[in-house]
């Protein structure tokens, strides 16, 4: 299975605006967001949010359109 990890998008430079900046998001695989980290790059959320991480995202609730498509995912390799 892929490295899945959650990083929140509230930042300044964010693409996109509404209820997406009050979640953390999926981005798979996670090592996305690690390289994203250290150079500054944007990555996309299952979702389709693009933002720059740099918050923990512990502090926020899982988005739920990134949530659904990864229970979808992982029961469909499941049978």
């Amino acid at each position: 299975m892929s490295e899945v990890d959650l990083r929140p998008d509230e930042d300044l430079r964010t693409t996109d605006d509404g209820d997406h900046e009050r979640f953390a998001h999926v981005v798979v695989p996670a090592s996305a967001v690690t390289e994203a980290y250290i150079t500054g790059a944007a990555v996309t959320a299952l979702c389709g949010k693009t933002w720059v991480p740099t918050r923990d995202p512990g502090r926020y609730p899982v988005c739920p359109t990134c949530k659904e498509i990864l229970d979808l995912a992982r029961a469909s390799r499941e049978g």
